[in-house]
């Protein structure tokens, strides 16, 4: 046999291999966006962050309506007080501006860590979710990042929102 015939069957043997593989190959697709949307482990998430926080969140609050009574009544008696008493009683609105900043900044970089350990948990869920209905289903490939577009066909998201509590 000639050298061409044969690189000719060999790459048609290969082909046809490729191809009854490929039949045979179940690949789904998730839409990680609508799950951190609709599942209720977010819902769940946001209510305990809002709880955690709360206290706190409350305690600026009050801070911030001190500062405005502060300047309210420095504005009011300004002209009454003495120069001494009035540069006394701006300094200690300014003190308590830059506290009220501190704890400010402290409760968002709080918050975010918080929010950032509580996506990582809900993502290992999702990620357990999604091998569970994989194995489930006999899947050969689920995607979920990164994916142009996916027929609705290979599209389980839904399986997986009820496998996560959703539906």
């Amino acid at each position: 046999m000639n050298y061409p015939l044969q690189k000719f069957l060999v790459a048609s043997f290969m082909a046809l291999a490729l191809t009854a593989q490929a039949a045979e190959l179940k690949v789904g697709y998730v839409q990680v966006d609508k799950i951190l949307q609709e599942a209720p482990q977010t819902a769940e998430s946001g209510k305990k962050l809002e709880r955690e926080f709360s206290p706190r969140s409350q305690e600026l609050d009050k801070m911030a309506k001190q500062i405005k009574e502060l300047e309210t009544a420095l504005d009011k008696d300004g002209l009454t007080i003495t120069e001494a008493e009035r540069r006394n009683k701006e300094r200690d609105v300014q003190n308590i501006k830059v506290e009220f900043q501190r704890k400010q900044r402290e409760l968002r970089e709080d918050i975010n860590l918080r929010k950032n350990e509580e996506l990582g948990s809900l993502q290992d869920r999702i990620n357990k979710a999604v091998q569970g209905v994989a194995k489930a289903e006999n899947y050969d490939l689920v995607m979920y990042s990164g994916v142009a577009y996916a027929a609705d066909k290979i599209d389980i998201t839904d399986k997986v929102l009820k496998a996560l509590g959703k539906k």
